[in-house]
């Protein structure tokens, strides 16, 4: 079976993380005879899959490039937006079929080229229920949901622990995700922040990660003693463990993947009540989750935690019970059926 992936993005964020995962864990798979990636000649993806065994590259620069040199293949997988205008286009060229993975859950433009590139695609697949519905709204059909996986690490512990102790005695509560408040909703964390740097001063918020709206961020919340900017951190799984709490208040989020990786170091999680992310957390379960764009009730579920040692233990390891559902291997063996359909 001769699979082409196709990611067209310049960067490297959830979505390429994802689509790194699943072509590593399809590469185990003896039915899988070989994988081609379309994607940037300047892709980071390319430097993720170069030691995946039987994965060519093939270059593309846009929508329009690549098809000669990917040649037929038996599947296109598409794996993000620009990807599935390649996909249709080398359908056409080719008549081969192709699957779509959609991973974000904002609106689908309705466009009449976008329903073609959706009804036209052998099967789409959604992370999340929330973007399932939105594809059904813009084609009936059926859509598969398939979640996207954890990110297997072996956490260092110095790095943890390098953390912890320059920040003896303080409740550290760490979000993660790409600096666009817009999407991840930073700014929400940071009027908690200011409402606690005075009541709380033992809270300390620490923040990782880059994006377009890093330096006004950073600028807004100087005057705050209880923040830390620490970037981008390409171990980032080496710093989870050393956070006492997750708080993830994204303003929309397709599932938030992190959280799985999140869970992986046993962290507690706060998160917004939107989008995909009620799928993997599950209220006073495996995590607490609170109504996006309320910094009021992000707080109170903040305190909560901070005061109650043990419901943060137990929604840690209830979280944690439930990793095998989310597996690289997991998620690959959910795509082999649909594969194999055509």
């Amino acid at each position: 079976m001769h699979i082409i992936h196709v990611n067209l993005a310049r960067g490297f964020r959830g979505g390429e993380r994802q689509t790194v995962l699943l072509i590593q864990a399809l590469a185990k798979q003896d039915e899988i005879g070989r994988q081609t990636l379309v994607c940037q000649p300047s892709s980071p993806l390319r430097a993720e899959l170069a030691d995946t065994p039987d994965v060519e590259f093939v270059n593309a620069n846009h929508q329009l490039a690549g098809h000669w040199q990917a040649g037929k293949g038996g599947i296109i997988h598409a794996h993000e937006a620009k990807a599935v205008h390649w996909a249709w286009l080398h359908s056409v060229l080719f008549r081969t079929p192709y699957i779509i993975t959609r991973r974000v859950d904002t609106p689908i433009k309705r466009k009449w080229s976008n329903k073609v590139f959706y009804r036209y695609a052998h099967c789409c697949v959604a992370i999340s229920n929330v973007i399932a519905r939105e594809i059904n709204a813009l084609v009936p059909r059926s859509i598969f949901v398939i979640a996207s996986a954890y990110t297997p690490v072996r956490h260092n512990p110095d790095v943890a622990k390098k953390l912890r102790d320059t920040y003896p005695g303080r409740f550290i509560v760490g979000h993660i995700g790409a600096l666009v408040d817009r999407h991840k909703g930073q700014r929400v964390l940071l009027e908690v922040a200011r409402q606690f740097e005075k009541t709380y001063p033992e809270v300390l918020f620490v923040f990782f990660g880059k994006g377009e709206d890093e330096h006004k961020l950073q600028q807004e919340s100087e005057s705050l003693s209880n923040v830390r900017w620490l970037g981008f951190k390409a171990n980032i799984g080496d710093y989870m463990p050393a956070l006492d709490l997750f708080a993830f208040p994204s303003r929309n989020e397709g599932l938030g993947s992190v959280l799985l990786d999140i869970m992986t170091a046993k962290v507690s999680i706060i998160a917004s009540d939107v989008g995909g992310i009620p799928d993997i957390i599950t209220h006073e379960q495996t995590g607490l989750l609170v109504p996006p764009n309320n910094a009021a009730m992000l707080a109170d579920g903040i305190k909560r935690m901070m005061n109650d040692s043990r419901l943060r233990a137990e929604l840690s390891y209830r979280a944690f019970a439930q990793l095998e559902n989310y597996s690289p291997d997991a998620m690959a063996a959910a795509y082999l059926p649909l594969y194999r359909s055509i």
